[in-house]
């Protein structure tokens, strides 16, 4: 299951798995695009591992990752 973590202005939403078994937290991004339909990414805490990403520029990526370094601290007590 996904929670919903953080929305920004431009209706890219944030969320986050629970706790998984190999003590890792899913987190995806996803952002509705008009021509396809959405661009997203997903990453693990707390390596910020990052297993796959589409449609996102790597500005984007990098900003992303900057929002979840930033906020990896709220995003794994709330899974606790």
């Amino acid at each position: 299951m996904m929670y919903p973590f953080m929305t920004l202005e431009d209706n890219t939403e944030i969320v986050h798995s629970e706790m998984l078994p190999d003590n890792r937290v899913k987190v995806y991004v996803e952002k509705p695009d008009a021509n396809d339909c959405f661009h997203d990414m997903t990453c693990y805490l707390p390596s910020y591992e990052i297993e796959s990403v589409n449609g996102f520029s790597d500005e984007e990526v990098a900003e992303y990752m900057e929002i979840i370094r930033t906020n990896a601290d709220m995003i794994t007590k709330e899974v606790l």
